[in-house]
């Protein structure tokens, strides 16, 4: 008797695995994610991962220098997975991911076939800032997404006349806010393509101002909050824009911003760019040419980092890609586009992702003669910024403990750490094991004050013995931090043990504010 084998269900895998591919992005996605996992385990925590973890381990709806949402989220996978970096950056892995599977969608929603879908969605994956981005949790992690999710639903509500896409954009950009406050100046840029395009009908509808109560009232509490405590991030914003912040001329920006995009991806943003300015399949959409060269200019004039306009450029690249493969024909061409886009950033990956040994990358860097190039005022050391903030938390909570357990029961049951930042207070918060409690002036940790502490047993990281006499009655040294990779501001710093503060942390506290 003939035996019939059950071929049916292979076949339904086989399709159904056939659809997946199919789906807009999913290969570089898929691609993006496997990297990310691969990565994540590398080196060590980022000073603003420890920072965040102990802001969210003190919840409330505001803090000095970021919304609430980002804590919140990194105390709870910190809690769920106390020593596991993956963990932690999961959802910085997964705001990459949705940024190139989104951009592909919009690409296809612009009458893009597979070619335009997995262009756009490749010049995300490789594009250097959104892969550091995906490297470790920071208040940028999903800011992309949001961006580029109110430019799409921009588009469908423009092409389609579905209202119920301001729904969405009131949604996404009241959460968005809760995360960082940067999607405001996107959303005043589409304000401004909008009234000053023909899409400024779309104005007579109830939908906008419906998606801007939704948005408001989503992020309501935290504008209370920093009501409340006198605008604090206004004075953190001020100070960056007058000292921190390196001030670029405009063909400075342009260049800083087409080297963190990867500078072969650029013909697709600018293809993008034209083509919403000027192309006639794109003529009801001119609005996001509009936006983003206000977003550009107002960026530029405010001294912000070039980095904070990232988010407008996945719609730049969805109809770049689109407008390439309408106007490049031939395949050689097209494929030769794609190989060398992905070859470059295969080769600039190591600079946004900690995929090499510390002492490969930097003979990889020597081999290329690449520097790093800073953002801020300060000097930077043999690592650049995003890897050298990884670096010598677990020591320098380690140094500090073996100085507290020196100290009797007595001065134990008194004795604080007194860090001049909040990386170098986050580190003792979250890795110590046997320290002191930390205190810090620095951006929130001023707001939690000296937690009861007067000041007669301190440990300290910094400064001149001669200066610190003129607080404490007695300053010693206990030992030198000195990771050799990390920033040179946090090297060849001295630990020293004070007593007997002349006038208590209390009494004083208000001088120790540093809002930067």
């Amino acid at each position: 008797m003939a035996v019939t084998l059950p071929v049916t269900l292979p076949d339904r895998a086989w399709q159904r695995a056939g659809a997946a591919v199919q789906i807009p992005g999913v290969m570089p996605a898929a691609l993006a994610f496997g990297i990310h996992l691969y990565a994540a385990g590398s080196y060590g925590i980022f000073r603003d991962e420890l920072y965040f973890i102990v802001c969210g381990e003190h919840p409330d709806w505001g803090y000095v220098d970021q919304p609430p949402l980002i804590p919140l989220l990194a105390a709870t996978t910190h809690l769920l997975a106390p020593d596991s970096l993956r963990t932690l950056r999961l959802v910085p892995i997964l705001g990459h991911v949705a940024t190139i599977m989104l951009t592909a969608a919009t690409a296809r929603t612009l009458g893009g076939s597979r070619f335009a879908q997995s262009l756009a969605g490749t010049c995300v994956l490789v594009g250097g800032v959104y892969l550091a981005l995906g490297t470790i949790l920071t208040t940028d992690a999903l800011q992309s997404f949001a961006w580029l999710l109110c430019a799409y639903a921009l588009i469908r509500l423009i092409r389609d006349g579905e209202q119920r896409w301001w729904w969405a954009i009131g949604t996404v950009a009241g959460v968005a806010l809760l995360t960082k406050y940067t999607l405001a100046f996107w959303l005043i840029a589409l304000a401004i393509g909008v009234v000053a395009t023909p899409t400024r009908r779309i104005l007579l509808h109830r939908g906008p101002w419906l998606a801007a109560c939704i948005a408001l009232a989503i992020v309501l509490p935290n504008v209370l909050w920093q009501a409340m405590h006198d605008w604090p991030f206004l004075v953190i914003g001020r100070v960056a824009v007058q000292s921190k912040n390196l001030p670029l001329s405009p063909l400075q920006f342009l260049l800083a911003e087409m080297q963190y995009l990867n500078v072969a991806t650029a013909p697709i943003w600018v293809a993008g760019l034209i083509a919403f300015g000027v192309w006639h399949r794109f003529a009801d959409l001119r609005l996001f040419a509009v936006a983003f060269l206000a977003l550009f200019g107002a960026l530029i004039a405010m001294h912000a980092k070039p980095y904070y306009a990232v988010g407008a450029y996945p719609v730049l690249f969805a109809g770049g890609a689109v407008a390439i493969e309408t106007w490049l024909t031939w395949r050689p061409m097209r494929y030769g586009l794609v190989a060398v886009i992905a070859l470059s950033g295969a080769v600039a990956a190591p600079f946004a992702l900690p995929i090499l040994p510390v002492a490969t990358f930097i003979a990889y860097r020597d081999l290329l003669h690449q520097s790093s190039q800073p953002i801020e005022r300060g000097q930077l050391g043999e690592l650049p910024q995003l890897y050298a903030d990884m670096f010598g938390w677990r020591e320098l909570a380690g140094q500090v403990g073996a100085i507290f357990r020196t100290l009797s029961p007595e001065d134990r049951a008194k004795a604080v750490f007194l860090a001049g930042n909040y990386g170098e207070a986050a580190a003792i918060d979250v890795l110590g094991d046997g320290t002191p409690p930390a205190i810090s002036g620095h951006n929130n940790y001023f707001l939690w004050g000296p937690r009861g502490h007067g000041g007669s047993v301190v440990i300290r990281l910094g400064g001149e013995r001669d200066a610190l006499l003129r607080a404490y009655s007695s300053v010693e040294p206990a030992d030198v931090f000195d990771h050799p990779l990390a920033m040179p501001y946090e090297r060849h710093q001295t630990l020293w043990l004070c007593r007997g503060r002349r006038v208590s942390f209390d009494q004083d506290w208000a001088s120790f504010r540093n809002y930067r």
